[in-house]
């Protein structure tokens, strides 16, 4: 289906109103098997930048980052599938770059809940004009799915900290506020947040805007949680040198782009012009 046919104006509405929407049947098989091939290629050879967010006595939650570059799947989805237009389409942009790709996988019965967070904190982008994708190629029920507090893209920024430890290894400790309690607000009040959450079948993705609070649960059942999650870049997004390492690192980027330049470097091509 033609993007244009995909993004109404009621769903750009609610992207900008609730910072998260879910697009039914956004990727067709062609597309859900790039993906697939795409994933599972990244876990049979793990980069450096891999990690375990799961405990030893858990079932594996696999996280890697960056690895478009070397995985013809991997790249060959981002350039060829819709993605980078519906991002544009979106987040009301003439131009989608990509930022990163990024591979998340749950194995059956891992009991790590991914915590509330925001990704804009761990990066070193700032604007508004963006859009990261959560494409299950495994269908999710909506128990073990993306969670987003709707409206929690307008700000403020909260700490972001490391998932196993909750350590501030980014932004000093005390500079921005912590996240709310989100679940004991919930149990006092249902209504104090409202969260966005969704069955998945392969095909559909959610997209959401970067600084919006996100979590999700374990995977309880025998199905596997396989995701890609792709970043994209919108017309308003410029570098933002941080004096710590960001997640994901781009070392050697602060001697080649300036505070406040678009990010135009070969990491980030690219995707879509209108």
């Amino acid at each position: 289906m033609p993007v244009t046919e995909l993004i109404d104006d009621t769903t750009r509405e609610a992207y900008a109103r609730d910072g998260a929407v879910v697009v039914r049947q956004a990727f067709d098989a062609e597309h859900v098997q790039w993906a697939t091939a795409a994933i599972d290629a990244n876990l049979a050879a793990l980069s450096p930048r891999a990690k375990r967010a799961s405990a030893v006595d858990d079932a594996p939650f696999i996280e890697d980052f960056c690895n478009w570059q070397r995985l013809p799947d991997m790249e060959r989805f981002i350039r060829e599938s819709p993605a980078a237009q519906i991002a544009a389409e979106l987040s009301g942009s003439a131009q989608t770059r990509l930022y990163h790709d990024h591979v998340l996988v749950k194995e059956p019965g891992t009991r790590q809940r991914t915590p509330w967070h925001q990704d804009q904190p761990y990066y070193n982008v700032d604007g508004v004009q963006n859009a990261s994708m959560w494409f299950p190629v495994d269908p999710v029920p909506k128990e073990s799915s993306l969670q987003i507090v709707a409206g929690s893209h307008s700000g403020p920024w909260y700490m972001p900290r490391t998932f196993l430890d909750a350590q501030a290894k980014w932004f000093p400790e005390g500079s921005l506020a912590d996240l709310p309690d989100f679940e004991g607000d919930m149990e006092r009040d249902p209504n104090s947040w409202r969260i966005l959450s969704w069955d998945l079948e392969p095909g559909d993705a959610v997209f959401f805007n970067m600084l919006s609070v996100h979590g999700a649960a374990g995977v309880a059942g025998p199905g596997r949680r396989r995701v890609l999650s792709i970043r994209f870049l919108g017309d308003d997004m410029v570098h933002a040198p941080r004096r710590w390492t960001t997640s994901p690192p781009f070392p050697g980027l602060d001697a080649e782009l300036p505070i406040g330049a678009e990010m135009d470097h070969p990491l980030f091509p690219v995707l879509w012009n209108r």
